[in-house]
């Protein structure tokens, strides 16, 4: 028993942009999101929120050129995809949109899929939530070296078997 409060995951994501219908059309494209809400302030559109249909987190885009420009670049978030083949559908799916992307990795703990940037610049990213790294139990999980112990992984797995 702990002392924590109750909680219950990610209520929405928000982010910044310089065009509502742009980054609104970008997310529905290609991530399947819907709009749900419209924020009108003094009756300017200021901000939307949308909706996922397949278990994705609330999305809220906010219209801040400013703070979109200054934020462009960093991953300020992972949206959580159920496992491998659902990641290496969704990559393929980017691709045939004409999206650049890292394509999937083996990470520190699951499957990730970096380098998707939206209209705005900033990275979304992908991760599995099906881990192939357990945590330990009676301790803290140390990631030494993330990004090249990753990469060292999948050349010792390609050469186990190469496709």
């Amino acid at each position: 028993m702990t002392d924590a409060p109750r909680l219950a995951g990610v209520h929405h994501l928000k982010l910044p942009v310089r065009d509502l219908d742009r980054s609104r059309q970008w997310y529905e494209s290609r991530l399947g999101y819907r709009l749900q809400t419209e924020f009108v302030e003094a009756g300017v559109l200021m901000g939307l929120g949308l909706e996922h249909p397949n278990g994705g987190p609330g999305f809220a885009l906010r219209l801040d050129p400013e703070r979109a420009t200054a934020a462009a670049g960093f991953d300020y978030f992972a949206i959580g995809v159920p496992d491998r083949a659902a990641m290496d559908e969704l990559a393929e799916r980017l691709t045939a949109l004409g999206e650049e992307h890292a394509g999937v990795h083996w990470a520190t703990i699951g499957w990730i899929l970096p380098m998707l940037h939206d209209p705005d610049g900033h990275e979304v990213r992908f991760y599995t939530l099906i881990h192939h790294t357990e945590f330990p139990t009676d301790g803290v999980l140390t990631a030494n070296d993330p990004r090249e112990s990753a990469e060292r992984r999948e050349r010792e797995q390609a050469a186990v078997s190469p496709k």
